[in-house]
């Protein structure tokens, strides 16, 4: 067996008219090696050459063509794309649209090794900034990936609390533990007072004892720590978001909002986890039953004055696990 530099370099000898015994005294190898992969070489030649038969797609690909031209430098995902040609009409599968598509998109994704827990044990939060003055405020379940998205103007601590409001209300219930990034409305110091041991945002602590969670932060510099969040927000991204705006980049936060619910529950909620053998919405049927219970509102008037207090210490952590988060 040759090695493709030595394809490549009996290849080239070829085309400059080299016979096939000085091509093989070249390379060290039989005559009758050289003709083998001469003669495969030109089969797989002429089958690229060959005419391709018409296909259920040829109707749609002018539109397909345009459409991934008008989203650049977005991708668009073929999901997303099956379903604006299906509701044109087309018939075929999904197969010959993605091998179409190779060739004008090449998404580039990493390989994440994901760990699972528990039902209503952890959720992930994070911020993702579309464009100036545009925030989506992202948490999504550990268990069963059902996630909740919201739209705003910014990313400051009322913000950041009436959103994880809203998707508690949205999932019904609440995790036992939320695993954030080291954002400045939650965390002040990481390991302030000894490894594990942070200083969290005063009023975010409040706020976590009220709904009953216990915050935790991943480890800096590892955004695979919270993978599903992070993958869920790309999802979001090439699913909903790019292929919205690129057909009505006019959309104002209300209408994002609105439109976003409807994906949600849907679209996002029906995908199917390769991983996990189901969708976000079968899974949640077993794990809505092991959230915490909803609480009332958190009054915004007991809020203190400053969004940056020092708050926590190892002692008053501890004690608040032990207990089982909400007091």
């Amino acid at each position: 067996m040759i090695t493709q530099e030595e394809l490549i370099e009996m290849q080239i000898l070829k085309k400059h008219e080299n016979s096939i015994r000085s091509i093989a005294k070249a390379l060290g190898v039989s005559r009758n090696t050289v003709r083998k992969y001469l003669r495969e070489e030109k089969k797989r030649a002429e089958y690229k050459q060959r005419k391709t038969s018409p296909s259920k797609l040829d109707a749609y690909k002018e539109y397909l063509t345009n459409r991934v031209r008008q989203a650049t430098p977005y991708v668009i995902p073929a999901t997303v794309l099956l379903r604006e040609i299906q509701e044109q009409g087309y018939q075929g599968k999904i197969t010959i649209l993605r091998d179409f598509l190779r060739a004008n998109q090449q998404p580039a994704e990493g390989k994440v090794i994901r760990f699972e827990t528990l039902p209503g044990l952890q959720a992930q939060v994070d911020w993702t900034t579309l464009r100036k003055g545009l925030h989506a405020f992202v948490i999504i379940l550990g268990f069963s990936r059902l996630a909740y998205v919201e739209f705003v103007e910014d990313t400051q601590l009322d913000q950041l609390l009436k959103c994880h409001e809203n998707g508690f209300q949205y999932f019904g219930g609440v995790c036992q533990s939320l695993l954030y990034d080291n954002m400045k409305t939650v965390v002040i110091q990481r390991d302030k007072y000894g490894s594990g041991q942070h200083g969290f945002q005063k009023t975010f602590w409040d706020f976590a004892k009220h709904w009953g969670f216990i915050p935790r932060l991943c480890r800096p510099y590892r955004a695979q720590t919270k993978g599903k969040v992070e993958r869920f927000i790309g999802y979001m991204k090439h699913s909903f978001y790019y292929p919205l705006v690129t057909q009505n980049r006019d959309m104002d936060l209300a209408s994002l909002n609105f439109e976003v619910k409807k994906w949600l529950s849907q679209i996002a909620a029906k995908r199917f986890l390769k991983e996990r053998q189901a969708t976000p919405e079968q899974l949640f049927t077993q794990e809505a039953s092991h959230l915490l219970s909803l609480a009332p509102a958190y009054r915004q008037e007991t809020w203190e004055s400053s969004r940056y207090f020092d708050l926590v210490r190892p002692h008053d952590l501890t004690i608040y696990e032990q207990v089982g988060g909400r007091s």
